[in-house]
Order: C-alpha cells, then sequence, then structure tokens
C-alpha cells in the first residue's frame, strides 16, 4: 500500500458500526463534565475553548476576504487573533463576531460527524487548519499549544480507531460547548470596548449587549444539537 491509498484510507468514512454504546456515553460525558467542573483541570485546558475561539476569528475572516496575519494565546489563557483588511464593513464585523460562538459551533459539529462516521475527515480538516496558523503564532507559549495539539490530533487521525475518534469528539464537543457559555458568562457583564461585544458596538452602533444575545443563541443552538445526538446516542 503506498502512501496516497494510506492517506485516502484515514480519510474515508467509517463503513463499519461507531455507534457509541450507552456506556460509552456515558463515560464520555461524565469525563466530559469532570474536565469543565474541577477547576484545576478546566484552568490548564480551557485554553482549548481559548484556540477555538481565535481561529474561529481567523477561519471566518478569511472566508469573507481578510488577512489572517498572526495571534497569540496568553498565560491567563485569554488570546488575540488578527486579521487584516477593511476597519469597518461586514467582513471586519462578521470575523469579530465569529470567536464567542466558534467553540460551541465547532463542539455541535464534532458530536454532529462522530456519530455519521465522518470523525476521521473531521479531524483531517482540523489538522489542515492548525497547520495554517501554525506559522501565524506570535508567542513561545502559542507555539506550545499548537505543536500539543497538532500532536494529539495527527496521532488520532494517522492511528485510525473509528470508535476513539468518535468517542474523544464527542468529549471534546461537550467540553467545547460547555467552554462556550463559560467564556460567554465571563464576558457578558463587562463594558470593555476592547472586548468582541464592545468593539461590535463601535463597529455597528448596536449596543453590546445584543450581540451577547446573538453569542448567546448560537451557542443554544448548537447545545441543542449536542444534547439530541447525546440522547439519541443513549436510546
Amino acid at each position: 500500500m503506498d502512501w496516497m491509498d494510506l492517506l485516502v484510507a484515514r480519510l474515508e468514512p467509517t463503513t463499519g458500526d461507531v455507534s457509541l454504546t450507552a456506556a460509552a456515553v456515558w463515560t464520555v460525558l461524565a469525563g466530559s463534565l469532570l474536565v469543565v467542573a474541577v477547576e484545576p483541570l478546566w484552568r490548564v485546558l480551557r485554553i482549548a475553548v481559548t484556540l477555538v475561539h481565535e481561529l474561529g476569528h481567523a477561519v471566518v475572516g478569511m472566508a469573507v476576504g481578510r488577512r489572517f496575519t498572526g495571534f497569540v494565546l496568553r498565560g491567563d489563557m485569554s488570546g488575540h487573533a488578527v486579521t487584516v483588511g477593511r476597519a469597518r464593513g461586514f467582513g471586519r464585523i462578521v470575523s469579530t463576531w465569529a470567536g464567542y460562538p466558534a467553540p460551541a459551533v465547532v463542539g455541535a459539529a464534532m458530536a454532529w460527524v462522530a456519530g455519521r462516521g465522518w470523525s476521521a475527515a473531521f479531524i483531517a480538516g482540523v489538522i489542515l487548519i492548525l497547520l495554517v496558523a501554525l506559522v501565524r503564532v506570535r508567542s513561545g507559549l502559542t507555539l506550545l499549544v499548537m505543536v500539543v495539539a497538532l500532536v494529539a490530533t495527527a496521532s488520532l487521525w494517522w492511528w485510525r480507531d473509528d470508535v476513539l475518534q468518535a468517542q474523544l469528539l464527542v468529549g471534546t464537543g461537550i467540553v467545547l460547548v460547555i467552554g462556550a457559555w463559560r467564556h460567554l458568562a465571563a464576558v457578558a457583564g463587562t463594558r470593555d470596548r476592547a472586548s468582541d461585544p464592545g468593539v461590535l458596538a463601535s463597529l455597528t452602533h448596536v449596543p453590546g449587549f445584543f450581540w451577547n444575545l446573538t453569542f448567546a443563541a448560537a451557542c443554544a443552538a448548537a447545545s441543542w444539537l449536542v444534547v439530541t445526538e447525546v440522547l439519541t446516542a443513549l436510546r
């Protein structure tokens, strides 16, 4: 089998049964909730939520024609992504908006594809995004997080185990959705004009609380999808 065959074999949707048993779903759910509920674990792993938040800005920014020039993750688990383009207008608004909903949307997508046999292809897409972002890191901590994320994701993809991939995608998806709500709760009460809702208010002259409501609506839709997928798996 040559390299092309090996790559194709790791991109194809699964042809076997990868449906998670109720016991597996309960285990994944318990592990995900543990990560979010135990503060020492959450303080370390929430940087994954920040990473998805910042890459949400970057991916949407590039999709609307902006240029992604760099991003940083900080020790306090905050971050910052820079896309270059028009200072105002639709592209700036949607790329700024994309950050807070991104973890919930990605988490919901993980749960959805895991139940339909597309985990391997989804993970391959994640690897490509991480590789594009890798050359745009602007700090040592950011580089460390990216390398760890790439090694973990590439290993999961290359040594393909369909059931394990599905379990980890569902578990990670749950963590991202809950993490999105926690991040949103942290920003909801701030009046910082440099925050995403503050910037959106400045760009549109629409109050920040409205933008927080749109973030919450997106997170709620993603949460509904994840809950639906989990309940279906438990039947």
